[in-house]
């Protein structure tokens, strides 16, 4: 990773870290969780090399960017915003935004509020979060009952950060794989589960790494998270009624923008979000590009990199002048 270039900047309050390469018109790749600006490394060099100036970004609360420590501060409005401040300091007039899992709604609020500045956007594996009518966290009750989402278990403050805590190397492994195309039967990851377990009961960890993922990367991901913990990602969770309560404005509304999207058919997205991801071309209403991947899962661009650097780099190089 020596090819690439490491650099700071001031945006919303915050100091983000963001890796760059390349010259032309200006990409942003917004990451998930539990990744950082490294789960787009492949990317990165293919845009680079087909003529874009790609900005890969540590998120707020990851890597080397500031984590505030108030939960408030991870909303997905203040997040779009740190997008926001990126390309407007890097004195850029417009820019096509890509997001992956949590870097989809904020490449989503980001295009859907700031048109102007973001005339082109793709999302990966989520297919973007319109308001619904009911409270999320009262949607997950009603959907799941006595077993817990998730997302549930990690708005309990401190909780999930200590499971992972107690081993971040296999945590990080058991999820990466069950979340995985080569994750099957019992190996997939249980999205719910049962009131006395925790979500290290909702994965099982590999005896050997998925072919997509490297000792080098999973070490990567490991040392980051050793040295900042978990909670800065787990705030974005933290705030999903938070981000509810502030978007009502935003009732019904749609990207119109050209959009792409790429999924695979066995990210438990699709199970999850079954109702959104058939709708995925209401919710896009310029969609260009709605590709789901044979045997991928939820890790997109790092399970199927050559084919999602193909899909993107077309998509981008069909957009008008």
């Amino acid at each position: 990773m020596d090819n690439f270039s490491h650099k700071f900047v001031q945006t919303n309050g915050i100091r983000m870290h963001y890796v760059e390469q390349g010259a032309g018109p200006l990409v942003v790749l917004c990451h998930g969780f539990p990744e950082s600006w490294y789960s787009w490394r492949h990317q990165i060099t293919a845009l680079g090399e087909a003529g874009f100036h790609v900005v890969a970004p540590d998120q707020r609360g990851y890597g080397q960017t500031d984590r505030p420590e108030p939960v408030a501060a991870y909303n997905t409005l203040l997040l779009a915003g740190d997008i926001v401040g990126l390309v407007n300091a890097l004195g850029t007039k417009s820019a096509v935004v890509f997001g992956h899992d949590w870097g989809a709604p904020v490449a989503w609020y980001a295009a859907l509020l700031r048109p102007d500045l973001f005339p082109a956007m793709g999302l990966l594996s989520v297919p973007g979060f319109p308001r619904t009518p009911t409270r999320p966290s009262l949607a997950a009750k009603a959907a799941f009952g006595d077993q817990v989402f998730y997302q549930q278990y990690f708005q309990q403050v401190g909780k999930a950060e200590s499971d992972f805590a107690k081993d971040p190397r296999r945590a990080l492994l058991g999820f990466l794989y069950a979340l995985s195309g080569e994750a099957h039967g019992a190996d997939k990851w249980r999205f719910a589960f049962g009131p006395n377990e925790t979500i290290l009961d909702s994965f099982k960890v590999p005896e050997k790494l998925p072919t997509w993922l490297s000792e080098a990367d999973l070490d990567f991901y490991t040392n980051e998270f050793k040295r900042t913990g978990f909670t800065g990602g787990l705030n974005w969770y933290r705030n999903i009624d938070a981000t509810w309560e502030i978007t009502g404005f935003l009732d019904g509304a749609r990207i119109t923008q050209p959009s792409l999207f790429i999924t695979g058919d066995q990210d438990p997205v699709i199970v999850m979000y079954a109702e959104w991801y058939k709708k995925v071309a209401e919710l896009l209403t310029n969609l260009r590009v709605n590709v789901t991947l044979p045997g991928v899962g939820h890790w997109t661009q790092q399970e199927r990199p050559a084919e999602v650097s193909r899909l993107m780099i077309e998509f981008l190089k069909g957009l008008p002048k």
